[in-house]
């Protein structure tokens, strides 16, 4: 069996009715996953390459979770700013990580020109860091990591209430840690744990062991840097051996 078929989507924007991609459910087990949820899947495909729809007659791209209706101010704005300029496109069959980053990048355009709600544009934003993870350009990725994580704190302190508090605050607390805001980390993660009302298992149980880990990292380097003080002229010979050794 393909891991990929084709299913037939209206277009948001022009209302033209064309074909995209999907990854068949049976190919969408992750054979590993980071603590902020990126999953890594087999070589033959990678289901978050195909999470973005892209109309290839006026390039408004969107996801399942996008508005399922625009108006025609909406119309208008995303015509003027992206649509006037669309080259026909064509991302229906299979992407290359290079179309994959472009749907996203589309889609993150598309999401801004119509005003769309912070907690799309969030995971558009997140999805484009891990893409940027997937090629180890750690850079970019730390980059689209800090624009998601703002847009999930304005998400948290708009809509916090209807959602599910403890994954979002979780999240905040892990995309802290990856930025290097460890002590802003410790508060969103001690803030899952100590709050009565959170009852979310999975997500105390992951707080915890995230607030552990920067513990341990914080006390190994503060360990490293003793040793390193202290041991100076050890150290600069034993660089030097390991070096030539090389």
């Amino acid at each position: 069996m393909e891991p990929l078929y084709q299913s037939k989507i209206e277009c948001t924007c022009c209302e033209q009715i064309f074909m995209t991609s999907r990854v068949r459910p049976s190919f969408k087990r992750a054979i590993k996953t980071d603590a902020d949820f990126c999953g890594y899947y087999k070589a033959e495909v990678n289901p978050d390459f195909y999470v973005v729809r892209v109309c290839p007659n006026c390039g408004f791209a969107s996801t399942e979770n996008g508005l399922e209706r625009l108006n025609d101010l909406q119309k208008k704005q995303y015509m003027e700013k992206i649509g006037s300029h669309w080259k026909n496109q064509d991302f229906s069959s299979e992407r290359s990580a290079q179309q994959a980053m472009a749907s996203y990048k589309l889609a993150l355009l598309s999401a801004q020109a119509v005003g769309e709600k912070d907690r799309v544009i969030a995971g558009i934003l997140h999805h484009i860091a891990w893409l940027y993870r997937y090629e180890a350009n750690h850079h970019e990725e730390k980059r689209f990591l800090r624009f998601a994580l703002q847009a999930y704190v304005r998400v948290y302190e708009s809509e916090g209430v209807s959602l599910n508090n403890a994954k979002l605050m979780y999240l905040i607390g892990e995309l802290n840690r990856r930025i290097g805001e460890e002590n802003e980390a410790v508060r969103w993660f001690s803030r899952v744990v100590n709050d009565k009302k959170i009852v979310d298992a999975s997500m105390i149980r992951a707080c915890r062991e995230q607030w552990q880990f920067i513990r341990e990292e914080m006390e190994a380097r503060r360990l490293s840097s003793s040793g390193d003080e202290s041991q100076e002229d050890n150290n600069a010979q034993t660089d030097h051996t390991v070096s030539t050794s090389a």
